[in-house]
C-alpha cells in the first residue's frame, strides 16, 4: 500500500497513513525510542539524540541534535500523548505536535498515521505562511516509507550494528 496523506487547514492538521507488515509492538518500539528517530526521518533534519536515550512514556522530555540546511540546532521535545503500542505524540517549545497512531489490522500488519498537528501551536499563522503543511505532509510520507523499510525488512538490525 502506498503511501496517501491529507492536508486539512480547517483542522491544522497535516495527515499521512500507511500500512506497514509489522506488529504494532515493533513500530512503537522505534517511534519510543529517541535514538532511533534519525534512522527513519523523512525530513532529514533529525542528527540524533542531543540528550540521555530512555524509552519514551507520557511526560517524558528528550532532545534532539538537529540540522535545517546548513545550520545545527538542539531541539527539546515532551510527550505530551502515550497509549502503549498505540499512541505516541511530542512537542517542543512552539507547542506543535508530531504524533503517530497505530492501529493493528491483524498480528502482523498495522496502519500507522502520522501527523503534524499546528492547532495546539503558538503561531499558527506563521507556520501556515511559511508553507510548513506542505512541507511537513512530503516528510511525512518520506518517514512513514522509511519506517516501513526499517521493520519490514532486516534495514533495522544493518542499521544499528
Amino acid at each position: 500500500m502506498t503511501t496517501t496523506g491529507l492536508i486539512d487547514m480547517a483542522a491544522k492538521r497535516a495527515t499521512a497513513s500507511k500500512r506497514i507488515n509489522a506488529s504494532p509492538e515493533a513500530i512503537f518500539d522505534l517511534l519510543a525510542d529517541p535514538a532511533k528517530h534519525g534512522l527513519f526521518d523523512g525530513s532529514d533534519m533529525v542528527q540524533g539524540t542531543a540528550s540521555t536515550s530512555q524509552r519514551l512514556a507520557m511526560g517524558s522530555k528528550f532532545a534532539m541534535s538537529m540540522k535545517f540546511k546548513f545550520f545545527p540546532y538542539r531541539i527539546g521535545n515532551t510527550v505530551v500523548e502515550f497509549e502503549e503500542n498505540r499512541l505516541i505524540a511530542w512537542q517542543h517549545f512552539g507547542k506543535h505536535r508530531w504524533r503517530y497512531e497505530l492501529e493493528p489490522i491483524d498480528e502482523d500488519t498495522t496502519l500507522v498515521t502520522e501527523t503534524f498537528d499546528w492547532s495546539t501551536a503558538r503561531s499558527a499563522k506563521a507556520i501556515e505562511t511559511a508553507g510548513y503543511p506542505k512541507i511537513n505532509l512530503a516528510s511525512i510520507e518520506r518517514t512513514l516509507e522509511r519506517l516501513a523499510e526499517l521493520v519490514e525488512g532486516d534495514a533495522l538490525q544493518a542499521a544499528t550494528e
